[in-house]
C-alpha cells in the first residue's frame, strides 16, 4: 500500500477505534452479547443460534476472567479494524487511490448501521470482515487467476460459513465463476473440486453436530420467519436500510452500485455479478436490513474509484464540497452508537427517535445503552432474594433466566454478587441445562410483572412472587418489569424437564 492511502487508513482506523472505545465507556452489553460471552465456557462444534467461531473467541477474552466491555470487545474492534484495511485494499484494487480510499472510509465512519454493527459483541462484525476479505480473495482471482487466490478464497469461507451462516449469501455469489469463460476454465484448471472438498471437510464439525442435535438452527430460522421476517415489507425495509447507512452515503454507495457495470469494470465481472447474486438471494429470503450491510461493504469501493476515477480527474475541487457534505454526516453518529452518557443522549439525541411504552418513561432504542443500570438493579435484586432464603435452601438453590440474557448477566456477574449459578432453556442455555435431579428451591427470574406465576405452575408445587424490577428505558411494554420468583418443590427432574422444552428453545 502507497504511503499515502497508508496514512488515510491509518487515521481512519484511529478514529474509529476512538469512536469505539468510547462507546464501550458509555455502554454495557446488549443481550445478546451475554449469551455469545458465556459460550466460550462451552465450547463446542455448534450452539443453537449459531456456529462455533464466536465461542472460540469468547473462550480466549474469558481467559482473562473479566467482566469488562473492553475486554469482552477486544476482538470485535480488532475485526471492526480489519474491515476498514480490507475495504480499502479492495478500492486500491480496483484501480483507486488515496482519494477514493478517504472517501469510502469516511462513509463508513458516519454510517450508524455500520457503528452498531460493529460495536457488539455478535457474529455480526465478524461476518462483515469475512465478507469483505473473502470478496478481496474473489477479486485477486478474477484479476490474476492464481490458485493461491481460490485457495484462499476456499478457507476464507469455510471459516465465514463457522462463523455466521449468512456466508451462504457469499458463497452463492460465487457461483459467478462459473458463468465466466475465463474463471470458468481457471477453475477446472485449478481442479476446483479439491477446494470444494476441503471446504466440506473443514465445516463438517459443524454440520456433524447439527446433524447429531435435529438442526436447531433450522428451527431457529423457522421460528425468526413466523415472528419477524415474513411481516417484513420491502420498502420499510429499504427505507430502514438507507437511514441506517445515513442517506448521504448515497453519494458513494449509490453511484458505486450503478459504476460496476461501467466499461471500466469489465475485468471485475465475475465480481459484479457475485455481488447481485448475493442481492437476490438475500432478497428472496427477506432478509433484514443489516443482513445487507456486508454487500453494502463491497458496493462502497466501486463508489469510492468512481469519484476519484471520474469525477475528480476532471473537477480536483469537486472533493472538497463533497468531503463537507459528507461530514454532515458525522451528526448521526450518535444514533448509531453511545459515544455520549445516558443522560446526555436522553437530552440531545433521544428526542428525535422518541417513543411511547405505556407505563415506561423513555423507550430506549439500543439496550446496551442503558444495561448496566439495569443489570446492576436486577442482580442486586436476586442477591437479596438469595440471602433471605434459609441457610439449606442457598446450599442447592439455583437461579432460573427464563431468557438467556438473564441467565448470560448472572453467569457474567454472578460471582461479583455472591449468587449461584444459573441455567436456563432457552436458546444455546438449553445444551448446558444440568441433569439430575432439581433443587428443592429454585430463583426463577422472567421479564413481565408479577402475573408471569403461572408460568411456572407447571413445574413446581408453591411459586412465591418476591420482587420486581423496574426498568424505565424498555422500549417494549412485556420488558418494563423483571419479576423475581422463589420456586419450591419442583415436579420433575432437569432430565424431564429439558424434555418438556425440547420443541420450545426459542420462544
Amino acid at each position: 500500500m502507497a504511503k499515502k492511502p497508508l496514512f488515510i487508513v491509518i487515521v481512519f482506523c484511529v478514529i474509529k477505534l476512538t469512536l469505539h472505545l468510547i462507546a464501550d465507556y458509555n455502554s454495557g452489553y446488549q443481550g445478546d452479547e451475554l449469551l455469545h460471552i458465556e459460550t466460550g465456557n462451552h465450547l463446542a462444534f455448534g450452539f443453537m443460534e449459531f456456529p462455533p467461531l464466536i465461542a472460540l473467541l469468547a473462550f480466549l477474552q474469558n481467559l482473562l476472567q473479566s467482566s469488562s466491555v473492553f475486554v469482552n470487545h477486544i476482538f470485535i474492534h480488532l475485526a471492526a479494524i480489519s474491515i476498514m484495511i480490507m475495504v480499502s485494499k479492495i478500492v486500491l484494487e480496483l484501480g483507486g487511490k488515496a482519494k477514493a480510499v478517504f472517501l469510502v472510509l469516511l462513509c463508513i465512519i458516519i454510517a450508524p448501521g455500520f457503528e452498531r454493527s460493529q460495536q457488539l459483541f455478535q457474529p455480526v462484525v465478524f461476518s462483515q470482515f469475512f465478507w469483505v476479505l473473502n470478496f478481496y480473495f474473489l477479486l485477486k482471482y478474477v484479476c490474476y487467476l492464481k490458485r493461491r487466490h481460490l485457495w484462499f478464497l476456499t478457507l476464507g469461507t469455510a471459516l465465514a460459513f463457522l462463523t455466521k451462516y449468512d456466508a451462504v449469501f457469499f458463497i452463492f455469489g460465487v457461483l459467478s465463476l462459473l458463468i465466466f469463460k475465463t474463471t470458468r476454465q481457471a477453475l477446472y484448471r485449478h481442479k476446483f473440486w479439491w477446494h470444494i472438498l476441503v471446504f466440506i471437510l473443514v465445516i463438517s464439525p459443524n454440520i456433524i453436530w447439527q446433524y447429531k442435535n435435529d438442526f436447531p438452527v433450522l428451527k431457529m430460522f423457522d421460528r425468526l420467519y413466523q415472528t419477524q421476517l415474513d411481516q417484513l415489507e420491502p420498502i420499510p425495509v429499504l427505507t430502514r436500510f438507507i437511514i441506517s447507512l445515513n442517506p448521504l452515503t448515497l453519494l458513494v454507495w449509490g453511484v458505486g452500485f450503478i459504476f460496476m457495470f461501467h466499461a471500466q469494470m469489465r475485468k471485475y465481472r465475475p465480481a459484479v455479478l457475485s455481488i447481485l447474486l448475493s442481492v437476490v438471494l438475500l432478497s428472496l429470503s427477506q432478509g433484514k436490513g443489516y443482513y445487507f450491510y456486508p454487500v453494502l461493504l463491497t458496493i462502497l469501493p466501486f463508489g469510492g474509484v468512481f469519484w476519484e476515477n471520474v469525477i475528480l480527474t476532471k473537477r480536483k475541487w469537486v472533493i472538497y464540497p463533497l468531503t463537507l457534505f459528507l461530514c454532515l454526516g458525522i451528526f448521526l453518529i450518535p444514533f448509531g452508537m453511545p459515544v455520549f452518557s445516558l443522560k446526555h443522549y436522553l437530552k440531545k439525541t433521544y428526542p428525535y427517535e422518541k417513543k411511547e411504552v405505556t407505563g415506561g418513561r423513555y423507550a430506549v432504542r439500543f439496550e446496551e445503552r442503558f444495561s448496566n443500570e439495569k443489570w446492576s438493579k436486577t442482580l442486586k435484586a436476586l442477591k437479596q432474594v438469595y440471602d433471605s432464603l434459609p441457610e439449606m435452601e442457598k446450599k442447592s438453590a439455583l437461579i432460573w433466566g427464563k431468557h438467556y440474557r438473564q441467565a448470560g448477566a448472572v453467569s457474567l456477574y454472578g460471582k461479583e454478587y455472591g449468587l449461584p449459578n444459573a441455567f436456563s432453556l432457552h436458546g444455546s442455555f438449553y445444551s448446558w441445562l444440568p441433569s439430575g435431579e432439581m433443587p428443592l428451591t429454585t430463583i426463577a427470574l422472567r421479564d413481565g410483572d408479577l402475573n408471569g406465576k403461572d408460568f411456572y405452575e407447571r413445574y413446581f408445587e408453591e411459586i412465591i412472587p418476591v420482587k420486581s424490577v423496574y426498568n424505565p428505558y424498555a422500549d417494549e411494554k412485556e420488558k418494563l418489569y423483571q419479576t423475581i420468583f422463589i420456586c419450591k418443590s419442583p415436579k420433575q427432574t432437569f432430565d424431564e424437564l429439558k424434555e418438556q422444552f425440547q420443541d420450545r428453545i426459542f420462544e
